[in-house]
C-alpha cells in the first residue's frame, strides 16, 4: 500500500473534499435499477467526486465488486456501507461509486469509475477494500474491472 493510500491521508484529503464541496451524493439515481443476468440491482446510494485539475476528462476504468456480508441484515449493511464512504472518495483515481443490492439474489454490488485501470487496480489492495474483504462470505465475491 502506498502513502497516499494510508487511513490518516485519506482521512484529511477527504475532508479537503467535503470541506471544497466536492463530494456529492446525488439522490436522483437512487431506486435506479440495473438489470445483470443473475438478478437486477437497485440502486441505493451513489457518491460522485468532481473532477480536478489535471484528472482525465472521462473515466478510463470501472471496478464491479458483488459480495455477500457475513453479518447483519441487508437494510443494517446498506445503512453501515456509508462509513467507509469518505475512505473510498480520497482515494487516488476515484471517480464516483454506485452501491446497489440485488432484489432476489441479496448480493451487494460496488460499481466505480476511476481515471485508470492502474487506479482500481491499486484500490483493490486499499485500506477500504481489506475492510470489505473481512466482512464478506468468502466464497460469495465477484471482482471485475474494465478498460473504458
Amino acid at each position: 500500500m502506498s502513502v497516499d493510500q494510508l487511513p490518516p491521508v485519506l482521512l484529511v484529503r477527504a475532508t479537503k473534499y467535503r470541506w471544497k464541496g466536492r463530494v456529492h451524493f446525488p439522490k436522483d439515481s437512487n431506486g435506479e435499477v440495473v438489470h445483470e443476468p443473475d438478478d437486477d440491482y437497485v440502486t441505493f446510494r451513489r457518491m460522485v467526486l468532481d473532477r480536478a485539475d489535471g484528472q482525465p476528462e472521462k473515466p478510463g476504468a470501472m471496478l464491479s465488486v458483488g459480495f455477500r456480508f457475513a453479518r447483519f441484515s441487508d437494510p443494517i449493511n446498506q445503512r453501515l456501507s456509508v462509513v467507509p464512504a469518505p475512505l473510498i472518495a480520497a482515494q487516488p483515481g476515484f471517480r464516483s461509486k454506485a452501491w446497489m443490492l440485488g432484489r432476489n439474489t441479496g448480493m451487494f454490488r460496488g460499481v466505480y469509475e476511476w481515471d485508470s485501470v492502474a487506479d482500481a487496480e491499486a484500490y483493490g489492495t486499499s485500506f477500504p477494500m481489506r475492510l470489505l474483504w473481512r466482512r464478506m462470505v468468502p466464497d460469495s465475491a465477484s471482482y471485475e474491472i474494465t478498460s473504458l
